[in-house]
């Protein structure tokens, strides 16, 4: 299977995905909100620098060759990031504030996302394609 130039392996997306998850039920069961900050910086250091540490980790571990798993799209990716990124630092901006219920939110969005792209379903591919498709049909009225 060829792999677009841009593109990530899915088990990489999907250990990005699961360390988000773990990392915000690991805050949820111990109180300690720094622990957002793992994937948020985690996050933001695949934004900024095109290095997250957990896919470089995650990366040594596969068993084939990236280019023989299905790929994702790293410019999607890079968005469902932004969203992740959002949704981490509310929650734990909110968590620091005490605005509690807030922080639940935050982070129950990003963990329910996070979850239901693992399971095959992905919130914010669905939100990138409508946002393309709204682009695409802005640019044709004018």
């Amino acid at each position: 299977m060829n792999q677009p130039a841009h593109s990530i392996p899915r088990p990489l997306v999907r250990t990005n995905q699961a360390f988000i998850v773990l990392s915000v039920v690991l805050t949820w069961i111990t109180g300690a909100y720094w622990i957002l900050l793992l994937p948020l910086i985690a996050g933001l250091a695949g934004i900024l620098f095109d290095y997250n540490p957990v896919i470089r980790l995650a990366k040594r571990f596969l068993t084939k060759h990236p280019s023989e798993y299905t790929p994702e799209d790293a410019n999607q990716q890079k968005f469902n990031q932004l969203i992740a990124i959002f949704l981490l630092f509310l929650g734990y901006f909110s968590f620091f504030v005490g605005w509690t219920a807030l922080a639940y939110i935050a982070t129950i969005m990003v963990a329910l996302a996070a979850t239901i792209a693992i399971l095959g379903f992905c919130i914010g591919c669905f939100i990138y394609y409508q946002w393309t498709q709204y682009r695409y049909r802005k640019s044709r009225k004018t």
